[in-house]
C-alpha cells in the first residue's frame, strides 16, 4: 500500500527515537519539569523571538484546541471559526462538549476573511438582544488551513488588530505549522508570536510520536494552567516524552528542515499530478494537495494500492480527495505514485 492519506501515518523521525532511547534510563522529574522540557521551552522562546512566552506541552491537537479555548473563554462566550475549521468540522464537537459554541463564518479556501470577522462582531454588539446571545470571545484560525492554504502577513495583521480592538484573543492552530513556515510565505515564527495571543507548534504531524507545544505570547496563560490541564486529564506524569522530542526537533534546525523536505516533495507531487492531467480543487502551497476525481476513479486507485483521504463531495459524479506529503515521504514514494496514476 502507498500511503498519502495524511502526514502522520509513520511513527516518529529516527532522530527523535534516538533521543528518547538515549535518555530512557535517566531519572528525571515529572510533569514537564525535567531538564529536556525546560530546554525545549527555552529553544521555542528563542526561535519565536518571544523570550517571555509561556510554553506548555500537550499530547494532541484536539486536546490542545479544547484546552486553550475552554480556559480562555468565559462561560457565555463562543469562538469564531471558519465553517471548514478543524474545531468546526473534525473534532467531534469537542469545543461544544466543553460548553462553548463554535460560531462559524464563511471561508475563502479555508481562511477567515477579516471583513467577515469585523462585520460579525459589529452586528453582534449592534443587536439590542446581544446579552441573550453567545458572545464572540475569541477568533480561531489554523495555519495552514484545512485546505493547505496560508494566511498572509497582512491578513494576520488585520485579524490581530480586530481582536485587539475588541479585547479578545487570536488563537492560531499550528498542527501543521512546520509545513506552513517552509512554504512560500511572508509569515515566520516571530511574526506569528507577535500577532497572536496564543498559538501552538504541532509535533504529531511533524515527526513526533505525540506532542504539541502551546505558546502563550502575551503573559496571558491562565492562572494555574497546569492544574487546569490536569483537570482535563491531559497532564502527563512522564512529561519528558514530549519534552525530549521537542528539544530534539528544535536542535540543529530539524523542525524546519523536516518542513522543507515535505514542501519540496509536495512541489514534485504537484508536478506529477499536472503531468497526469489531474484537476486541482484549489492551489495549495503546502504539503496537502486536493484533486477532483470522477467517482469511478476512486475504487480504481484504491485497488491499485493508493491510500488517499476523502475530503468532500464535489458534485454528484465527482469527489475531492487529499494527497499529503510529510517529513517521512520519500522520492521512491513519489515514483510509485506516478506509476499508479
Amino acid at each position: 500500500m502507498l500511503h498519502f492519506e495524511n502526514d502522520y501515518n509513520k511513527g516518529a523521525h529516527p532522530a527523535l527515537l534516538e533521543a528518547l532511547s538515549q535518555t530512557n534510563l535517566e531519572s528525571l522529574s515529572g510533569y514537564g519539569t525535567d531538564k529536556y522540557t525546560l530546554s525545549a521551552i527555552d529553544k521555542i522562546r528563542q526561535v519565536s523571538q518571544c523570550l517571555h512566552a509561556q510554553v506548555t506541552f500537550l499530547a494532541g491537537g484536539t486536546q490542545t484546541n479544547q484546552l486553550v479555548i475552554d480556559t480562555l473563554l468565559k462561560s457565555y462566550e463562543g469562538v469564531l471559526a471558519a465553517e471548514t475549521g478543524h474545531i468546526s468540522s473534525h473534532e467531534a464537537g469537542a469545543i461544544e462538549f466543553s460548553g462553548h459554541k463554535v460560531l462559524t463564518l464563511p471561508h475563502v479556501e479555508g481562511k477567515l476573511n477579516p471583513v467577515d470577522v469585523q462585520q460579525f462582531i459589529e452586528d453582534f454588539y449592534a443587536d439590542n438582544n446581544h446579552e441573550h446571545m453567545v458572545f464572540p470571545g475569541m477568533v480561531y484560525i489554523s495555519h495552514p488551513t484545512e485546505y493547505g492554504t496560508l494566511y498572509t502577513r497582512e491578513e494576520l495583521e488585520r485579524l490581530s488588530q480586530i481582536c485587539h480592538n475588541y479585547r479578545i484573543p487570536l488563537f492560531l492552530d499550528g498542527a501543521r505549522l512546520g509545513y506552513g513556515l517552509a512554504a512560500d510565505t511572508d509569515l515566520d515564527l516571530p511574526t506569528i508570536a507577535e500577532l497572536t495571543d496564543v498559538f501552538y507548534i504541532g509535533g504529531t504531524k511533524m515527526g513526533a510520536l505525540i506532542g504539541e507545544a502551546v505558546v502563550f505570547t502575551k503573559n496571558n496563560q491562565p492562572k494555574h494552567f497546569s492544574s487546569i490541564v490536569k483537570q482535563h486529564g491531559a497532564l502527563l506524569a512522564k512529561g519528558r516524552l514530549i519534552g525530549v522530542q521537542f528539544d530534539r526537533l528544535f536542535t540543529d534546525n530539524l523542525y524546519f528542515d523536516l518542513g522543507k523536505h515535505a514542501i519540496e516533495l509536495a512541489k514534485e507531487l504537484k508536478a506529477i499530478l499536472r503531468e497526469k492531467n489531474y484537476r486541482f480543487y484549489l492551489e495549495s502551497p503546502t504539503n496537502q494537495q486536493f484533486i477532483i476525481l470522477e467517482n469511478s476513479q476512486l475504487e480504481i486507485l484504491s485497488q491499485a494500492g493508493l491510500v488517499y483521504s476523502f475530503w468532500e463531495k464535489y458534485d454528484t459524479n465527482h469527489t475531492v480527495i487529499r494527497l499529503a506529503t510529510s517529513w517521512s515521504t520519500s522520492r521512491d514514494d513519489l515514483l510509485a505514485l506516478r506509476d499508479i496514476l
